[in-house]
This record gives C-alpha cells, sequence and structure tokens, in this order.
C-alpha cells in the first residue's frame, strides 16, 4: 500500500482515528468505531473493514466471528485529515446486539427516554455463541 495515505491521516495522540461507517445501499450510519494504520492498511489492501478495538486492545475485521462482512466501496476523509467515513456494502448487521446498525434507539419527543427504532437482522446469541 502507498504510505502517503497513511501520512495524510492524522492519527491522535494513542494512534487511532475515529471512523464513521456509513451503507452505500441506504446511506444509514452504521457504526462509529477507530483504526490504527495497521487497521487502516489491511481495509486498504482487503477491501473489508478492519478496526481497531480499544477495549481488546487488539486489531479485529469486522465479520470474523459473525460472518457479517463490510465491503468497502469508497472512503472519505474529512477536512482535518482526522476522521474517516467508509462507505460499505454491510453483510446483515453492523451491530454486535444483532441490529443493522449500533444506532439504532432514538431519543423520544419527550426528550426524556430513548426507543428503539432499529431493526435487528440477526439473533446475537446464536451468533456468537461459543
Amino acid at each position: 500500500m502507498d504510505n502517503k495515505i497513511l501520512t495524510q491521516v492524522k492519527f491522535d495522540e494513542n494512534g487511532l482515528v475515529p471512523v464513521i461507517v456509513q451503507s452505500a445501499g441506504n446511506r444509514e450510519v452504521l457504526m462509529l468505531a477507530y483504526m490504527n494504520a495497521e487497521a487502516l492498511t489491511k481495509t486498504l489492501e482487503t477491501g473489508k473493514m478492519h478496526y481497531y478495538s480499544r477495549s481488546r486492545k487488539k486489531l479485529w475485521m469486522k465479520g470474523e466471528d459473525s460472518g457479517n462482512y463490510q465491503e468497502v466501496k469508497d472512503m472519505y476523509i474529512d477536512c482535518d485529515n482526522d476522521a474517516l467515513l467508509f462507505v460499505v456494502e454491510q453483510k446483515g448487521g453492523a451491530c454486535h446486539t444483532g441490529h443493522y446498525s449500533c444506532f439504532f434507539s432514538k431519543l423520544n419527543d419527550k426528550k426524556d427516554e430513548f426507543l428503539v427504532t432499529g431493526r435487528k437482522v440477526f439473533d446475537p446469541d446464536e451468533v456468537y455463541k461459543k
């Protein structure tokens, strides 16, 4: 991969950059995650989304356990070069809870609670059973 891309991205003090992921089909925002240089390199090399897990402190490919892969269609960088937007073809659901998007709860009209408005597309207990 051309290192020029890596030098253009402004990674934070932890070596990470926030990544917004959007569906190519309906433009719905699917998730927010983080990448380090290795995750970005693997994503560009394979065409499948790779991320850095801050909680597990390791690289992971979306769909490696669930089969719910994300295939890259387009990539954008913001005006400050410190955030990325990927447009992907989502296989199955993006959220580990089984929902299509991680943003499946919406603030109600009273503005006093969040209501689940998104759709579940798989059963996480079945998918992640070990």
